[in-house]
């Protein structure tokens, strides 16, 4: 059975339950690492605004998983107590479920994902990388374009920046309708440039980068699903 890859968003709102869901950063990792399945996993924050921001904003956390099923994902972010906690307190959340299908790098000195063949669909891709702190100004300088150019872009149905510590660990997820908009966008302008820099000078001490196909959903996130707007893109 292929590896499933679930990432769970989750939007608090009001002062006491984002407060909960800081100090879970800490309290909740006992509780995922005895989720019956459970593979690699994940606690991630939020920055200000659209997420990719070096300021932190309780208002959006994740949890990223692998599974050796695509059953056991869906069973267990459903039903797991941690999971089913964490949407008890939130004010909205959404669960993505994908298929790796390409994976470059590390992540905390680990390869989380098992590559398999890519087939047409829709598509998400996930950066991560440990950034030099002799770069941060520089790096961070680079995010604003980044972020407007992916922003106006009609073909992404989803994206987020998220973080494991803040400024220095980031992530960075989008979904797309296809191979071919996602390759677009990434080689050209901000995007591009970016990436040229990193190489060129060497900005993260580690890096991941992964593309997925889009299996499936649950929940929602300002009101709908993302992936609705995958028909209309």
């Amino acid at each position: 059975m292929p590896q499933t890859v679930s990432i769970s968003f989750f939007r608090f709102d009001g002062f006491l339950d984002r407060y909960w869901a800081m100090t879970m950063m800490a309290w909740a990792r006992r509780p995922l690492s005895r989720v019956p399945g459970i593979g690699f996993w994940k606690l991630c924050g939020s920055g200000k605004g659209e997420g990719f921001n070096p300021t932190i904003w309780p208002e959006t956390f994740a949890i990223l998983a692998t599974w050796p099923d695509a059953e056991t994902a869906q069973a267990q972010t459903s039903g797991a107590a941690i999971f089913t906690k964490y949407r008890t307190k939130a004010a909205e959340s959404w669960t993505v479920f994908l298929t790796p299908t390409t994976t470059r790098g590390n992540w905390s000195g680990q390869e989380p994902f098992e590559a398999q063949p890519e087939v047409e669909g829709p598509l998400a891709a996930l950066t991560r990388a440990t950034i030099k702190p002799g770069i941060l100004s520089r790096f961070w300088g680079q995010v604003p374009g980044i972020s407007a150019v992916i922003g106006a872009d009609a073909n992404v149905a989803f994206k987020i920046g998220i973080g494991e510590v803040p400024m220095l660990q980031q992530v960075t997820f989008s979904v797309w309708p296809s191979k071919a908009a996602m390759d677009g966008f990434a080689r050209t302008g901000a995007h591009a440039k970016a990436i040229r820099a990193v190489r060129d000078e060497g900005w993260f001490k580690e890096e991941l980068y992964a593309r997925f196909v889009v299996q499936s959903d649950s929940g929602t996130w300002g009101g709908t699903s993302p992936l609705t707007r995958l028909e209309t893109a």
